[in-house]
């Protein structure tokens, strides 16, 4: 296979681990970088939920990279197969790098249908059962920019026994030693990355042989597999991440699937990781929630005064709120408000003070309110606005911290509340 154009290039190493860099030669042409660390545009199908293309571009510093995923587009294949152009001209994508997953990360999925040359993804329509030759074939057909190799990654439920892992391990590598045969055959893929992918469950042994033995491969890049909130202990995922990153090639990019909480982002980061998906604003918006987390890093006295009463204030608002700590997905988190309670009916703050995004320089927590008891469909537009915007800015605030060495510093900002939270309950 031929070299590709992505390349990484690093501009610090902060602590030993913690990466700060560009990923430029992105896309059929080379013309676009992304900074990391950072993470992707999460999409439904190429569309940023509850946004048009073009209230999305009315952020700035958006990713030039747009993550889409077979769960959701392995149904249309026959639709795709008779359009021709690819999935980025079919649904009116320009000027953005085409990157797709196996998964939805938002989603949750059944396990318990993997083979040893079969695995499943689940569409509205149900179960697609996928070969190897059917999982390129659809690569063909969509024709991406850059994806991830087909592989098993049923091992992250903590009852996984280690003859299943290791054969997942097995299983992944074979998938990826085929997909990369018929990659290099297919003229369609031609200038398209491929991305290993890094199984074994949590059993650092497995993790480190899977890791090894990807970075043997021509991969562009390696995805992280199996890690995901909820399905360890978070001192055990930042123990094997580390093992694993060991393992790896400097100059190529790590993207950890399934993790977008900023405390856990910000643990992998230190821990080596590059790219995370940014479907966690999306999570928080179906809450009828918003991220209001702090990561202010400013130097000026007056400004880090005001953002100390506003992290007090916060902190109060989430204590009231009845938030609490968790590690699953689907439930509310201490980085957030939720906007359906009664108390911010006739609360006029914006979402969060100083935030430029449109909701936030337009409208008041009591309108929110008032949208999303009333069900309004706008509720979850703004929400989706403001979410992505306060996300993507903790993420410029997350390489500032590591170019000016603030990263501590940025830890106590975001995980400040959490802590004091902690704090009262125990």
């Amino acid at each position: 296979m031929a070299a590709g154009r992505m390349k990484l290039e690093l501009f610090r190493v902060v602590q030993g681990t913690g990466r700060l860099g560009v990923l430029t030669g992105l896309g059929r042409t080379g013309q676009h970088s992304l900074e990391v660390p950072g993470c992707l545009l999460y999409s439904h199908c190429g569309t940023v939920p509850h946004l048009t293309q073009d209230t999305l571009h009315t952020l700035s510093t958006l990713p030039s990279v747009t993550q889409i995923t077979l769960s959701n587009i392995a149904e249309h294949q026959e639709v795709l197969e008779a359009f021709k152009d690819g999935f980025k001209k079919f649904s009116g994508l320009h000027d953005t790098v085409l990157y797709c997953s196996l998964h939805d990360p938002a989603t949750s999925f059944p396990t318990g249908h993997t083979t040893y040359k079969t695995v499943s993804v689940w569409g509205s329509g149900g179960r697609i059962e996928l070969t190897v030759e059917k999982f390129m074939d659809l690569q063909k057909t969509i024709q991406p920019d850059w994806y991830q190799s087909m592989a098993d990654g049923e091992t992250w439920q903590t009852n996984t026994s280690r003859k299943r892992v290791r054969k997942s391990v097995d299983r992944t590598l074979a998938h990826l030693d085929e997909c990369l045969l018929l990659h290099q055959k297919s003229q369609e893929l031609e200038g398209v990355e491929i991305f290993g992918v890094v199984e074994g469950g949590d059993i650092q042994e497995e993790r480190v042989r899977s890791a090894r033995e990807t970075a043997k491969r021509p991969v562009a890049g390696f995805c992280l597999d199996g890690l995901q909130t909820g399905s360890m202990d978070k001192a055990l995922r930042t123990q094997l991440i580390s093992a694993v990153t060991k393992e790896l090639p400097d100059d190529k990019p790590r993207l950890l699937q399934g993790v977008g909480q900023p405390d856990e982002v910000l643990a992998c980061v230190e821990a080596g990781v590059d790219l995370f998906e940014s479907f966690f604003p999306f999570q928080v918006t179906e809450r009828g929630c918003a991220l209001c987390f702090s990561f202010d890093i400013s130097p000026d006295p007056e400004r880090a005064v005001l953002e100390l009463h506003k992290e007090t204030d916060a902190a109060g608002e989430t204590q009231q709120n009845g938030d609490h700590i968790i590690d699953d997905q689907t439930q509310m988190t201490s980085f957030e408000i939720n906007l359906k309670d009664k108390r911010y009916q006739d609360d006029f703050r914006p979402l969060v003070e100083g935030c430029g995004c449109y909701c936030c320089k337009n409208h008041q927590r009591a309108y929110l309110h008032h949208l999303l008891v009333t069900n309004e469909l706008l509720a979850g537009v703004l929400l989706m606005i403001h979410n992505t915007a306060h996300y993507h800015g903790f993420f410029g605030a997350l390489r500032g911290a590591l170019a000016n060495d603030k990263l501590d510093l940025l830890k106590r900002r975001v995980l400040g509340e959490r802590d004091e939270q902690i704090k009262t309950k125990l």
